[in-house]
């Protein structure tokens, strides 16, 4: 037990150190891996994706056999169990609607049958929540009744063991995380969830042939819905991250790029909403890793905005020597390895590409090996094995040179050393009820007396209605 402990420490220290872009010991390796592991498991799609107890039991059999420094608990993430329960229309699921070797699909709804119509934008500007609960969900589910129409007992039997079944979930990732770190080595590689405004309009509610119109149409009316969002996606990042502010949060980045928006359109509606965020989850010491997928080069120079050491930078299709020339003084990069040279390639050309990527991005430390996108199974187990391989031997750096991971690991927030504490940004001030569905102040109107002590009742009030604020929200977001 005392060498697998040392070898977690070393791993973490090595993972954090070129997390905040700094030269470790050797290049961290942190690949996402998700059906991969089945395949390397020998199980199915259908089984890690439907009981996520395999899907944990094969990550750790993979963090076990790979000299691998961090892996996410499980990246197979949308537990389709979940999904199933409330009959989530926009999911495709493995041995149900596919076949059992095939990962789970998002689909795309078509622009009539969009969950959120092109007349609603001010029901959701008005409260965003009850938006949520009251239009979206019933569409977006098999199982919710609309408000209105005769209710069933499926819906109330739906939405129990659903939300019994995401806590169960949830709170298995903590155990999960004590196994990697004890039976494994191995360091947990993200914690909590974040999304841009733009983003969530476009993957979950108006659907993106529906936004691109609302873009050209209604312009104002998607600006001001984003910035509605704002503080709810913030308080879901923050309250998901890492306490211990040493783990970045995942920001799962879709269609704010071109060719998806146009490049007017991104400084008008995607980055003014999303930068303020990046921003003031940096001021509280949380680091966000931008996985970028797709191509975002356009983008690059708007993102070397931010503050410095802020973010992570994953490569998928944007140029790496471009990355570098415009972050790589910045932040720390991670990806870059083709996935389809993962699928088809030698394991020559995969040690070959690694190795350019480890000349190019990884010479002064600040870089992390991984392939461009989540690894599924379509990876062949001896190219996975020969990027790790190659990694090792080519990306060693010798003694490590900073020393700050120390005082960070030990709870010292290094962001805000000699800062001066600012207040808290309009969008972030104003009453916008993030964390609760029915405020305090509305539910107070309804009790004609309170004999004792009233900040009691509004505490716990408060406590509770966070648990259905973070069940709708979270299907908005994981799920």
């Amino acid at each position: 037990m005392t060498g697998i402990l040392e070898k977690y420490q070393s791993r973490l220290k090595r993972y954090v150190t070129a997390l905040r872009h700094e030269k470790p010991d050797c290049i961290p390796i942190r690949p996402f891996v998700a059906e991969f592991t089945a395949k390397y498991c020998g199980f199915t799609c259908q089984e890690v994706t439907h009981d996520y107890r395999l899907a944990f039991d094969a990550v750790c059999e993979c963090a076990k056999d790979f000299d691998w420094d961090a892996v996410v608990p499980n990246m197979v993430y949308v537990w389709t169990g979940l999904a199933h329960s409330l009959g989530l229309r926009y999911y495709a699921i493995p041995g149900i609607h596919l076949t059992p070797d095939t990962g789970f699909q998002y689909r795309e709804p078509s622009e009539e049958n969009a969950y959120m119509k092109e007349d609603e934008y001010d029901a959701l500007i008005a409260d965003p929540t009850m938006f949520l609960y009251e239009k979206w969900l019933p569409r977006v589910s098999e199982e919710v009744t609309e408000p209105g129409k005769p209710a069933r007992v499926r819906t109330y039997i739906s939405l129990v063991k659903t939300a019994m079944a995401m806590y169960d979930y949830f709170y298995s990732f903590g155990p999960q995380i004590e196994r990697l770190k004890n039976e494994c080595g191995t360091v947990s590689a993200i914690a909590g969830i974040f999304k841009a405004p733009l983003d969530i309009l476009a993957d979950k509610l108006r659907g993106y042939i529906g936004l691109t119109m609302d873009l050209m149409i209604q312009p104002e009316k998607v600006l001001k819905a984003c910035e509605v969002l704002m503080p709810h996606l913030y308080h879901v990042a923050r309250t998901t991250a890492d306490p211990s502010k040493i783990l970045p949060i995942g920001f799962w980045m879709h269609r704010g790029c071109t060719p998806f928006v146009t490049q007017d359109q991104f400084y008008s509606h995607y980055w003014p909403t999303l930068k303020p965020i990046v921003e003031e989850l940096w001021k509280d010491g949380h680091q966000v890793l931008f996985y970028a997928e797709g191509n975002w080069d356009e983008h690059l120079e708007s993102f070397a905005e931010l503050p410095e050491k802020s973010i992570v930078f994953h490569i998928d299709r944007s140029n790496p020597e471009k990355v570098k020339k415009v972050l790589g003084d910045k932040f720390c990069i991670s990806g870059g390895l083709p996935n389809t040279l993962l699928a088809v390639g030698t394991p020559k050309e995969v040690r070959d590409y690694c190795r350019k990527l480890i000349k190019l991005l990884g010479k002064d430390g600040g870089y992390i090996m991984d392939a461009s996108a989540i690894i599924q199974n379509d990876a062949k187990i001896e190219n996975v094995k020969a990027m790790t391989e190659v990694t090792r031997e080519y990306g060693d750096y010798g003694t490590p040179c900073w020393t700050g991971v120390d005082e960070l690991l030990a709870g010292i927030n290094l962001t805000m050393m000699g800062k001066e504490e600012v207040e808290s940004p309009t969008w972030l001030s104003g009453n916008t009820h993030a964390g609760v569905c029915i405020p305090w102040e509305v539910k107070r109107t309804e009790i004609p007396e309170i004999k004792g002590d009233e900040y009691i009742v509004e505490r716990i009030w408060n406590m509770v209605e966070a648990h259905g604020y973070n069940f709708i929200w979270q299907i908005l977001l994981s799920f």
